[in-house]
Order: structure tokens, then sequence, then C-alpha cells
């Protein structure tokens, strides 16, 4: 029985990171570490680099025609 650890999907690995943040949001709150300024610098720097990776992806992304031409 082989243990799956990194998904090779593209839904996998958006889930994985989702879950991922969201428990680390979590425990970070809880244990009160979101109050430290380096914490936050880093949480701006890492919301500054997925929307600079969401904009890449976008434009790179293309439009496909689901209609057959005829």
């Amino acid at each position: 029985m082989q243990l799956k650890i990194i998904p090779k999907t593209k839904d996998g690995i958006a889930l994985l990171v989702v879950a991922t943040l969201t428990i680390s949001f979590f425990l970070s709150g809880l244990f009160d570490v979101l109050d430290i300024f380096i914490v936050k610098v880093m949480l701006v720097i890492g919301v500054m680099g997925l929307l600079a990776i969401a904009v890449h992806y976008a434009l790179k992304n293309e439009t496909k025609k689901n209609r057959p031409e005829d």
C-alpha cells in the first residue's frame, strides 16, 4: 500500500494548499502569533506573491472553444 502525500492533479494540489493555509492561520491565531510584526510582513509578501502567480496564470490561460466548427 502506497501513501500518496503529494497530489499530482491540479485540484489535489489546490486542495492541499488551501487546507494547509487554513490550518496554519487557525493555529497562528490560536497561539497569538499573528500580532508579531515580522509575521504580518511575511503575510503581506506572501499575498503579493500569490497575486503575482495568479495574474501570471490568468494571462497565460487560453480560451477553449467547446463548440465544433461548422
